[in-house]
């Protein structure tokens, strides 16, 4: 038998089992063995016919043709789902008529193909035309298919190249103009202020490194001040004050002041040839008392140690241009007082404002007298020359440790008062200037 044969004999099988299925309940299940199958011829054409491609609708040619684009688009697209259902459904029946016809070809084949003769005999003729293979079907379905996606995609390419490309109605054109020139505008506004902060931080950077480079500067002028006094004064306490002129306004000042005293020692170095009196080499002053401490030539009045306004004279004698050390004891017990003249003891007394503790917090003054608190100098009592150590103690010092102050043999600076370079501050035109090693001052005695 031949394999259209077999086709045949198997379409015919299929559609008589597929009538008795509706029929039964039972007519999905595998009949029973020497059941018999009613085998139909089909037409040549009714492969061709079971999956008919609707027609594409044409549209009128009042739409646009993006709108035609997009209706031809969604058609084809149905389509292709119609064929996907369509293959799908023939693929089920090709599998349910291979499965018949293994039945049909059992192990007892001549006596199926004989009663498959017989009931062709009292049936139809079904040696007529031959249906279609079924992979032909499938083949022509798929290529079917292939087209129409080849088609569908053709009319996308084209949607979008008429989209993009077509020309754009007026209004359109006008409003996207509107839109980059606003758009334009916008971003030259911001370049314009990025412009604007660039410039504001130059300025407020360049301002900044002015400033910077100013204090820098004074800060290094500062510094080489510093060094240049550093480098002058050997040792903190190896300088002196020098008050060339008999003025008002030329004066050392102090910076610490002095605490309630009941006794003390004022030791310092000293030249002057001024005449006539040396004028008024310290003073002390608190508020209420000009004179609390003050040491003074003033005229041709001998050298006169002044204590709460009280008066002392005192047997020195420095006016001779050279150098001097000078040393005053005094304790409020009984006023006693000591004067010391390059370490040697002059003269003494007492009765000078005895019982007088020395107040604190006044101002220490160098080379002037003072009748206000820290002012009203008098250019006749300032002093003229050079000092130096002038050192203040709390106590009496003895007489033995005075004279090795005197020969330079110790190095004794006051407990109260010390003389050190950051302690001293001058005004009006005096001086700060290095000053000899204790020996070479002693040569000059």
């Amino acid at each position: 038998r031949s394999p259209a044969g077999m086709l045949l004999v198997a379409a015919g099988l299929l559609l008589a089992v597929a009538a008795g299925g509706r029929g039964s309940p039972a007519g999905d299940q595998e009949s029973p063995p020497g059941s018999r199958f009613v085998c139909t011829s089909l037409p040549l054409d009714a492969a061709s016919t079971g999956c008919p491609l609707p027609p594409v609708p044409m549209q009128g040619g009042a739409l646009p043709p993006e709108e035609e684009l997009k209706a031809t688009v969604l058609q084809l697209r149905e389509t292709v789902l119609q064929q996907k259902e369509t293959i799908g459904s023939q693929r089920e029946a090709i599998r349910e008529l291979t499965g018949k016809l293994s039945r049909c070809e059992g192990t007892d084949g001549k006596s199926a193909a004989g009663a498959w003769k017989n009931e062709v005999g009292k049936g139809k003729d079904t040696m007529g035309d031959l249906p279609r293979d079924p992979a032909q079907v499938i083949d022509q379905l798929s290529r079917t298919m292939q087209t129409l996606k080849d088609r569908l995609e053709s009319l996308e390419h084209q949607l979008r190249a008429n989209v993009s490309y077509a020309a754009l109605p007026s209004d359109l054109r006008e409003m996207l103009q509107r839109r980059l020139g606003d758009l334009e505008r916008q971003l030259l506004s911001k370049v314009a202020e990025l412009e604007d902060e660039k410039s504001l931080l130059h300025n407020e950077t360049s301002a900044h490194r002015q400033k910077t480079e100013t204090a820098l500067n004074a800060l290094l002028e500062r510094v080489s001040e510093l060094e240049k006094g550093n480098s002058a004064f050997k040792s903190p306490d190896e300088f002196k004050v020098s008050l060339p002129l008999r003025t008002n306004y030329l004066y050392g000042k102090i910076k610490k002041t002095l605490p309630e005293l009941y006794a003390f020692t004022v030791c310092l170095w000293l030249r002057s040839s001024a005449s006539p009196g040396i004028g008024t080499p310290f003073s002390y002053a608190v508020p209420g008392q000009a004179n609390e401490i003050v040491l003074i030539e003033w005229g041709n009045n001998p050298i006169e140690l002044l204590i709460n306004d009280k008066v002392a004279q005192l047997p020195l004698f420095v006016s001779d241009g050279k150098w001097h050390h000078i040393c005053i004891t005094w304790t409020t017990r009984d006023g006693m007082w000591e004067a010391f003249q390059d370490g040697e003891k002059l003269g003494t007394g007492e009765n000078l404002a005895p019982w007088h503790p020395i107040k604190p917090g006044g101002v220490l003054i160098l080379g002037q007298e003072q009748d206000t608190v820290g002012g009203r100098f008098d250019a006749t009592q300032a002093f003229v020359g050079e000092m130096s150590q002038f050192n203040i103690w709390d106590r009496v010092l003895k007489a033995e440790d005075i004279m090795n102050i005197a020969n330079c043999s110790i190095n004794m600076p006051g407990n109260i008062i010390p003389w050190v370079d950051n302690n001293v501050d001058v005004f009006g035109g005096a001086t700060k200037w290095p000053v000899e090693t204790c020996e070479e001052r002693l040569l000059d005695l």
